[in-house]
């Protein structure tokens, strides 16, 4: 019962995503061909809010779900990783056809052989998992 409002709040994000066509392949396919500008302005929409709400978390001194003031620490500069990290994630998002957060929805909506991408994005995270001690940080 404790977790009945994220669960909610997951299901409402779910519906957002679906029926602005975010989890549609054909919107991210043509996203990676630069045909549309329609999943460009999503993310900027979202990195914008993201701005927003973090200068508001930041001079309003919210506080989280336990009490404690919401800060943000900043972190170290990890251009190799990030470069790294971010081609894998962008190469495996354009052969998928999703990232990880919609992978979930599709499976909702009736999209089976999503799971296999979901079984490939775990065995990607057990990977790293045994390389991250070989992996620049």
């Amino acid at each position: 019962m404790k977790y009945l409002k994220f669960l909610l709040v997951g299901i409402f994000f779910g519906i957002v995503l679906v029926k602005s066509e975010a989890v549609s392949w054909y919107r991210i396919y043509e996203m990676f061909k630069f045909q549309s500008f329609h999943m460009y302005g999503i993310i900027g929409s979202a990195v914008f809010l993201g701005i927003i709400f973090v200068l508001v978390f930041k001079s309003a001194k919210l506080k989280s779900t336990e009490g404690q003031i919401i800060e943000f620490q900043p972190k170290e500069k990890q251009y190799k990783a990030n470069i790294l990290g971010g081609t894998i994630f962008g190469l495996g998002w354009a052969l998928a056809g999703a990232c990880p957060g919609p992978m979930y929805i599709l499976v909702g909506t009736g999209v089976f052989t999503m799971l296999i991408v979901i079984a490939g994005a775990l065995l990607g995270t057990l990977a790293y998992g045994m390389l991250k001690k070989r992996l620049p940080h």
